[in-house]
């Protein structure tokens, strides 16, 4: 039920050195996110148990109840008013967001679920409440108390459901630090708030520290990780006179930097205005069931309407009035308030016993439609970690080769280093190296076994006027594959070079080529280099790839499918892809990836398997159709009963009596309970089911 909510009582990487940051980030709080769909859960919740309560007296000391069940409670003087004064309360309490809902819905001119309940629980209260001074024989006040519970249950299961989180924006937030270091006029470093800080400031970013804000780098070098706002997987190197954004680490040397930019003109400002605009913009339609609702309450209107007028053309008036009583009451059967929350509460459980966390119903939901999948490189299609990819010796093998390179790199705690180091202990024990030395820009030099042997890339070559090989076709190849390539330089003599790439997640092909045999293309977005996206792609067998994209790009990509008619579905988990999810008709996010991509997008993936994509998918089309399935039997029984209680077969001597019109309500509830139940058998996980 989509209703409105009713008002209530928010150079490629050159060369490498030693890195000795201690990463991490300034800590912040929690996320203050709340409100929104929260907030409903929480009303409809309380709502929910304080009627139920009150709806068990109503229920024991209604006297149709105590006849079909042969009960009788203690009696007491004035037992009599027990069910008018508690059904009362339960009408103006728990009935009060139905009421308000529908008021609503009435003046928008957008009947909806929330209308269709507040006609037939003011139909049921003001028919009571005659009986109750004997205006009429048409006690309906369990049935009131009843309809009201079950659908302040259905309406709690759908807010808690729904559950989308607002931290989004927060998120972004985070990635700045709370303090920088700001230089006086005497060139110390003075500690101030990052809101202190004025365009022309000159800041001191250390290592492992996040820069303040946008600026220019105007005194040393550093390698920077930009993967959380750029999707560049490699730390980019950075000199006097480039750019630096805020948020991004540097993570091997400290800089000073004059700030360009501050608040709302930095780039990741910048990110945050497309998440908002993205998230207001996101297409809200309509649910099954408020579009069902919507035709039940006129057909209900137009029948109880005719039921009057022709009981009454037919001389009958007391039949004209119990007749029409009825049809109205029964029009909002129990069964169409609990069709979809029961699916959507059953689903949500299902997916996150397999690492699936629906944060958006509506998600969910629209994944069965999806045309088109992008998915995100960096940290989605591959790991986010470099690993050494080729090998090549000039002198010696290729385990030499590797062995050397790892045992000069063991002191290093640089990204690239670490992938060495790993690859190298793979083949074998490391030699022992002394005298470490980094060399800003150019890469590492130690001694080994009473040799110098020094790794970096071509910048390295260039200083000891070096060249590699001109006949090394793996060189060639790993350059147009946008590899890092480093060279192993022993007493100045090229022994051998390393390629080392982003590594591509075992699963990531099945997960592609699972979903192009369901028919939905696949496609790639990333911040990385044209050829390093191509080479990925080749790879995996994607056809459609957009390299060297901008989060505004990614964002302005998935509008334009959108706009050429596709059901696009957007997979990631950095900072550059927040907008880009919370734009795209469905947005999954990596679990393991940043809080704010996690914000943004309506799925989250715990897991960083590709292949849960495709379970998504499963669980989605299972799920409409018990949807579905639901809705035909809820509103199917409203065909055949609104007739039937408006005296279609009088004049055969079948009339549905109110009462029976109730217990069969009750009963097609139960009927939709059941059959939702059986969700439960899709299997998730299973990479060999259709």
């Amino acid at each position: 039920m989509n209703h409105e909510h009713p008002p209530e009582p928010a150079d490629a990487h050159d060369a490498h050195g030693d890195h000795d940051a201690h990463g991490g980030h300034d800590a912040h709080g929690g996320h203050d996110a709340h409100g929104g769909h929260g907030d409903h859960a929480a009303m409809f919740r309380r709502l929910f148990w304080i009627d139920l309560i009150l709806a068990v007296p109503v229920v024991l000391y209604s006297e149709m109840v105590q006849e079909w069940l042969g009960i009788s409670p203690p009696s007491f003087p004035g037992d009599e008013y027990v069910a008018p004064v508690l059904g009362t309360v339960i009408f103006f309490y728990g009935g009060w967001p139905f009421l308000a809902g529908g008021v609503q819905e009435a003046r928008d001119r957008q009947p909806g679920m929330m209308l269709l309940i507040a006609l037939a629980i003011t139909v049921a209260f003001g028919a009571s409440l005659a009986t109750t001074f004997g205006v009429f024989d048409l006690e309906f006040w369990w049935e009131l108390a009843a309809l009201i519970v079950i659908m302040l249950l259905g309406h709690w299961l759908e807010m808690r459901a729904v559950g989308q989180a607002e931290g989004a924006l927060a998120a972004l937030a985070e990635l700045l630090p709370d303090e920088a270091e700001r230089l006086g006029a005497d060139g110390n470093p003075q500690t101030v708030p990052i809101g202190a800080l004025r365009l022309g400031d000159i800041v001191l970013v250390r290592p492992g520290s996040r820069v303040p804000a946008d600026g220019t780098i105007v005194d040393g070098s550093a390698e920077f990780d930009e993967s959380m706002v750029t999707g560049e997987s490699r730390p980019v190197g950075k000199r006097a006179g480039d750019q630096v954004v805020a948020g991004t680490v540097a993570t091997d040397s400290s800089v000073r930097l004059e700030v360009t930019a501050i608040g709302d003109d930095t780039a990741l400002a910048g990110i945050q205005r497309l998440v908002q605009e993205a998230q207001a913009s996101k297409s809200r339609a309509q649910a099954l069931a408020d579009r069902a609702a919507a035709l039940l309450f006129y057909v209900a209107l137009a029948a109880g309407v005719m039921t009057a007028i022709v009981w009454n053309l037919l001389g009958d008036a007391d039949a004209a009035v119990t007749r029409t009583v009825t049809v109205l009451v029964i029009a909002c059967p129990h069964a169409l308030g609990l069709a979809i929350p029961l699916v959507i509460s059953l689903s949500t459980a299902i997916a996150a016993r397999a690492g699936i966390l629906v944060k958006d119903r509506l998600a969910l939901e629209r994944m069965r439609e999806v045309q088109t999948v992008l998915f995100d490189k960096t940290g989605t299609l591959t790991t986010g970690r470099h690993a050494v990819t080729g090998v090549v010796a000039f002198k010696g093998d290729h385990d030499d080769v590797l062995r050397l390179a790892a045992a000069v790199e063991a002191d290093s705690e640089h990204p690239l280093a670490r992938a060495i180091v790993a690859r190298g202990r793979s083949v074998g024990p490391l030699p022992r190296a002394e005298s470490f030395r980094s060399m800003a820009g150019r890469g590492v030099q130690a001694e080994v076994d009473g040799e110098l042997v020094a790794v970096g890339g071509p910048s390295l070559l260039r200083e000891r006027d070096l060249s590699p090989p001109s006949d090394v076709h793996e060189i060639t190849d790993w350059a147009e594959r946008g590899a890092a390539v480093l060279y192993v330089v022993r007493n100045d003599v090229i022994v051998g070079a390393l390629a080392l790439e982003d590594e591509i997640r075992a699963e990531s092909r099945e997960a592609v080529r699972a979903l192009q045999d369901l028919g939905i293309e696949v496609a790639m977005l990333t911040g990385d280099a044209r050829s390093v996206a191509d080479a990925v792609a080749s790879e995996l067998a994607i056809e459609q790839v957009f390299a060297e994209v901008l989060p505004r790009d990614k964002d302005a990509a998935v509008g334009e499918l959108q706009r050429n008619g596709r059901v696009v579905a957007m997979v990631g988990d950095g900072v550059n892809d927040a907008p880009a999810l919370a734009r795209a008709d469905v947005g999954l996010a990596i679990g393991a990836g940043t809080d704010v991509a996690v914000e943004s997008a309506g799925v989250v993936l715990a897991s960083d398997d590709p292949r849960a994509v495709v379970d998504v998918i499963r669980l989605s089309r299972a799920s409409y159709r018990k949807m579905v399935e639901n809705l035909a039997w809820g509103a199917g029984y409203n065909v055949l009963a609104i007739p039937l209680a408006a005296g279609v077969l009088a004049w055969a001597g079948f009339t549905l009596a109110p009462a029976a019109g109730a217990v069969l309500m009750s009963l097609s509830t139960i009927i939709v309970a059941a059959n939702a139940q059986l969700l439960r058998r899709v299997r998730l996980g299973d990479r060999d089911a259709s």
